[in-house]
C-alpha cells in the first residue's frame, strides 16, 4: 500500500540546515500545513538523525532528494531511505524510464507503507531560454509533458511540475496522477529565483494535488500565521 497524501494541500519547504530551527518551525506548523518538504540542504547537513528529529513532530514528510543516477544506484538509494518512512520522495525523470521503474520497484520492497514516488520534470527556476541553452527543443511545457508521460509509463505515482503545466499534465495523465507543484507565490510574496509561478488558489483550481511553499512561510515573522493566511487565500471565493 502507498501513502495517502494529506487533505491539506500545502507542504512547507524547510529552508534551513539547523535541526533546532527546523524542529521549532515544524512544531509551530502542526495542524497548519499538510506536510513538510525536507530537501538536500537539510538532509545533507544532518542526515537521517536530523530527518528523524523533524519526523517526530508527526507531520508527513516529503523527502526531496531528487535522485538521478543509473537504475541500480537509484534503486539502492531508495532502499536506503525508505526505512525513514517518508510520505513522498523524488527522482529526476531525466534519468529515464528504466531508472524510474527501478526506483518505484525498490520503494515497494519494505514491510511498511510505501512512499509516493514522484518524478521531477523541469525545475521552476528554468524557462524556455534556459532549456534551449541546454539543447532541449521546444518549450518548457513541451518538455514537462514528455517527461510526465515517461514517468507515468514507468509507473511513478506522479510528477513535480510548475503550476503553468498543471492543466496540461492533468489532461494528459488523468485524475489519479499526483501533481506536486512548487513555484507557488501567495499574494504579496516575492518571486525570488522562481520563473514559472502562480498563486495557490489558481494552481489548485487547475488540478494541483500538493503545493510546495517555502520562503513565504519560513521567512515570515509568524510562519504559522503565514500558513493560515495561505489557507484563507485558498478558501476565498474567486473574484
Amino acid at each position: 500500500m502507498t501513502h495517502t497524501l494529506s487533505k491539506n494541500p500545502v507542504f512547507c519547504a524547510l529552508d534551513t540546515t539547523y535541526v533546532t530551527k527546523a524542529v521549532t518551525l515544524a512544531q509551530s506548523l502542526v495542524g497548519k500545513v499538510g506536510g513538510l518538504k525536507v530537501g538536500m540542504e537539510f538532509f545533507y547537513a544532518n542526515g537521517p538523525a536530523g530527518y528523524q528529529a523533524v519526523a517526530e513532530t508527526g507531520i508527513p514528510i516529503f523527502l526531496d532528494l531528487k535522485l538521478h543516477d543509473i537504475p541500480n544506484t537509484v534503486a539502492g538509494g531508495i532502499r536506503a531511505i525508505t526505512p525513514l518512512e517518508p510520505t513522498m520522495l523524488t527522482v529526476h525523470t531525466a534519468g529515464g524510464i528504466e531508472m524510474m521503474k527501478a526506483a518505484k520497484a525498490a520503494s515497494t520492497e519494505g514491510p511498511g507503507v510505501s512512499p509516493v514516488v514522484v518524478g521531477v520534470t523541469v525545475l521552476t527556476s528554468l524557462d524556455d531560454g534556459d532549456l534551449q541553452m541546454a539543447g532541449v527543443t521546444g518549450t518548457a511545457a513541451d518538455q514537462v509533458r514528455r517527461l510526465a508521460g515517461n514517468a507515468q509509463a514507468a509507473g511513478l505515482d506522479g510528477v513535480v511540475c510548475s503550476p503553468l503545466e498543471v492543466d496540461l499534465i492533468r489532461a494528459d495523465c488523468g485524475p489519479d496522477f499526483k501533481l506536486i507543484v512548487p513555484g507557488i507565490r501567495p499574494k504579496g510574496a516575492a518571486i525570488g529565483d522562481q520563473k514559472r509561478i502562480m498563486g495557490p488558489a489558481e494552481a489548485l483550481g487547475r488540478g494541483a494535488d500538493v503545493l510546495v511553499i517555502g520562503r513565504p512561510i519560513t521567512q515570515a515573522n509568524h510562519p504559522a500565521g503565514a500558513a493560515e493566511a495561505i489557507q484563507a487565500e485558498i478558501a476565498a471565493p474567486a473574484p
